[in-house]
């Protein structure tokens, strides 16, 4: 018999399972080794057989000498870890850093230990919000949303990171001193725990830390209080809800007392806060508004910041039992969304709760050359001048705001030709009210700011003053006429006025006024705008009016005669 009938495996076949055949006609042998045979063995020499299997022996003695080396560092670095944890648990860590105790760090030690050091925690710090609070390198923070987030603990531990350091200086600062003694309480409760051998003084409100370093407690009730702190220098400065401050100067003006001669030391200015209060808006807009949360940007002052939000949730300690947040539910509805949703967009206790932006805010449009047209000034040089322009609609006698001018640092000669430059479209001159103090001498014999006005060419007259009539005014131009329009409508264009009217608060002290602590520029402007009486004037007394101002021309500019 054929080869290939005897061992059929072993000769190539097709598709069909038909023998492939060579030229002579006969299949032709799978190509390689037979399956099952053996292959060709080599023979090595003895010596060179004896050099291999010392080889072999070595590498595997190599291996093993790796492992038991590993095996010695890792039990090194135990050994050092656990020592310096040791140390920490007997102070003799000078640095924060040096008494920071890591979960890892205590799963380390023995059992019955780790459970003892548990019990003896100063703080730890709660996952999320609060330890990316603490961990945050940025230079300006702000920790801020619903209650009960844990935020004015972490701004007590947090100065405590250069403690070791005796240039170190840090100030913490609430708006009073009621306020302010929370927060010296608690810190009691901390430092000497934290490093023994701090010592408080009662009088200066300071804490010296055995390093040297100092950690001092303040309070802000005026701008002008922040001089306290001229020609003092801080490598770390917080504020603790930092939306009672009602403008930003304050937390301006220390900015430029943050500094160290610690190449060591970074410095940090941190504040915390609830949505809502005299300073939420320049709050909103300094951290919230320019970036997403806990994303860090760069602000205009070139300082890097950094918003990080605040849930009750994220506080164990008041968010298990349910009753903390069962109290703020029971709270009225813009309050409710401040400190329990953390909700910067609603304002609290807001005095003109029935502005509507959909009602009140108007697309801009050309306003036709016979309507009356009339405009308010708020004066302030070191706090924003503000100008708003109306327009009386005659059909209804609805007053349109078509116009404002928001802007501090200004002089008198600069207000003026400002508002000569924006007056360039209108018709003719718009006449107007000014604040009274704009006259006031106040022992000077010099031109005041409102007589270089009216002597650049603006007819102003003194403002109409009265602070609870003049609320009252600015809410009835806000109800709804019968027509369904308000007889107040603002262009959009009109940011800051639209602002202020969203968000003044009531003063705490007078309900029927507005807190004047809060930023009221443009809302003065208003207010006095809507006091001076504007009315609807036809077209035949407009050009009696204009008439009589081109015939008519006053010897003195000041006094009108």
């Amino acid at each position: 018999m054929k080869d290939w009938e005897v061992n059929p495996d072993n000769y190539a076949k097709d598709e069909n399972g038909e023998f492939i055949l060579k030229l002579d006609g006969t299949p032709r042998k799978k190509s390689g080794r037979a399956k099952g045979s053996k292959g060709r063995g080599y023979t090595y020499h003895s010596q060179t057989k004896a050099k291999m299997a010392a080889k072999k022996q070595v590498r595997e003695k190599e291996k093993k000498l790796k492992a038991a080396q590993n095996k010695v560092d890792n039990y090194k670095k135990s050994i050092s870890r656990t020592k310096k944890t040791l140390n920490k648990l007997d102070n003799k860590e000078s640095s924060v850093e040096g008494k920071v105790l890591e979960d890892t760090e205590l799963e380390q030690l023995p059992s019955s230990l780790s459970e003892e050091v548990k019990e003896d925690i100063i703080f730890k710090a709660n996952e999320g919000p609060q330890e990316d609070f603490l961990a945050a390198g940025d230079t300006d923070v702000l920790y801020g949303g619903a209650a009960g987030g844990g935020k004015s603990y972490a701004m007590l531990v947090d100065p405590l990171r250069f403690a070791h350091r005796s240039a170190h200086r840090g100030l913490i600062l609430r708006r009073s001193m009621p306020e302010l003694r929370e927060l010296i309480d608690k810190s009691r409760e901390l430092y000497p725990k934290a490093f023994p051998g701090a010592k408080y003084k009662e009088v200066e409100k300071l804490w010296n830390f055995p390093s040297g370093a100092k950690i001092e407690f303040g309070f802000l009730e005026r701008d002008a209080d922040v001089y306290r702190y001229q020609g003092q220098a801080y490598s770390w400065i917080g504020f603790d809800e930092i939306t009672h401050l009602p403008t930003a100067f304050a937390w301006n003006y220390l900015a430029s007392r943050l500094r160290t001669t610690d190449p060591e030391i970074e410095v940090y200015m941190r504040c915390t806060a609830n949505p809502g209060g005299a300073g939420a808006n320049w709050v909103k807009k300094r951290y919230i508004d320019p970036a997403p949360a806990n994303v860090s940007f760069r602000g205009g002052d070139g300082l890097t910041r950094k918003f990080i939000p605040a849930r009750l949730q994220d506080n164990p300690y008041l968010a298990e039992d349910g009753r903390y947040e069962q109290m703020l539910n029971s709270m009225p509805p813009t309050q409710r969304k401040q400190l329990l949703d953390g909700n910067w967009d609603v304002a609290e206790g807001a005095a003109f709760t029935e502005f509507n932006p959909f009602e009140h805010v108007i697309t801009p449009f050309e306003i036709p050359l016979h309507w009356e047209r009339i405009k308010g000034i708020d004066y302030g040089y070191a706090s924003e001048s503000a100008c708003v322009w109306g327009a009386v609609d005659p059909s209804d006698g609805t007053l349109i705001i078509y116009r404002e001018l928001y802007r501090k640092g200004l002089l008198g000669t600069d207000l003026a030709s400002m508002l000569t430059e924006m007056e360039y479209e209108d018709p003719f001159s718009v006449q107007g009210v000014l604040d009274t103090a704009c006259w006031s001498r106040t022992g000077t014999t010099g031109p005041t700011v409102g007589e270089t006005l009216q002597r650049a060419g603006h007819k102003l007259r003194r403002a109409d003053k009265n602070r609870i009539q003049g609320k009252i005014q600015i809410h009835e131009y806000l109800k709804l006429q019968p027509s369904g329009r308000p007889k107040l409508q603002i262009f959009n264009t009109c940011p800051n006025l639209i602002r202020e009217l969203q968000s003044i608060p009531l003063d705490n002290k007078n309900p029927e006024d507005v807190d004047t602590h809060a930023a009221d520029h443009a809302y003065d402007a208003l207010r006095y705008l809507i006091m001076s009486r504007p009315r609807i004037n036809d077209t035949l007394s407009q050009m009696r009016q204009f008439q009589r101002e081109q015939h008519f021309k006053p010897l003195d500019s000041t006094f009108g005669y």
